[in-house]
């Protein structure tokens, strides 16, 4: 039996990673978190780099912090991928192609409010994956990968309900709202 070639084993890992997100898998879906981690960390960046006004002293030590979580965050999650023996994406090409955040080279010309509220909707996105990847983690009966989750889920949580306050919002303010249309 002859060896694969390492382009055959990239090859054969990107038709496995194909498979997994067509039938979503526990893995597929926390690799879509890990490249919202990804593009959330150039986020967080755009806002401290760019962010003005009387508050963008405070803001900044604030995106310090989320950035420094982001990172820990993005290295833990990668490393619990591979103890599940999964592949983490491991190029710039495939996070972004799994990545569900946009991102907007404008978006740095925003208020300070917008930037924030923007900040507090990416945590809400990555929650739908989150909320997805715990049960599949049940599912497939993953209980290391569904309890970091769990405790990611609630540190977004916990982001939102902070970065709202800055806004003079309670938690959910605007995230849970249903459709005026939907009420006839």
């Amino acid at each position: 039996m002859s060896e694969l070639t390492i382009e055959d084993q990239y090859a054969a890992e990107l038709k496995q990673s194909d498979i997994d997100h067509h039938t979503p898998t526990a893995g597929a879906m926390t690799n879509h978190i890990l490249s919202n981690l990804m593009v959330e960390y150039v986020k967080l960046n755009q806002v401290k780099w760019y962010v003005k006004g009387a508050n963008s002293f405070g803001l900044r030590t604030e995106y310090d912090r989320l950035i420094a979580l982001n990172t820990r965050n993005f290295a833990d999650l990668a490393d619990l991928l591979l103890d599940e023996a999964q592949k983490p994406s491991s190029t710039t090409a495939e996070l972004t192609k799994y990545s569900m955040l946009e991102e907007n080279g404008a978006f740095k010309y925003n208020d300070a409010d917008t930037m924030v509220t923007a900040t507090i909707t990416d945590f809400d996105t990555e929650n739908l994956f989150v909320d997805r990847a715990i049960k599949l983690a049940e599912k497939e009966e993953r209980p290391a990968l569904a309890a970091w989750l769990v405790g990611y889920r609630g540190s977004n949580n916990r982001n939102i309900r902070q970065l709202q306050a800055f806004l003079g919002n309670e938690a959910r303010t605007g995230l849970d709202e249903e459709d005026d249309d939907d009420e006839d």
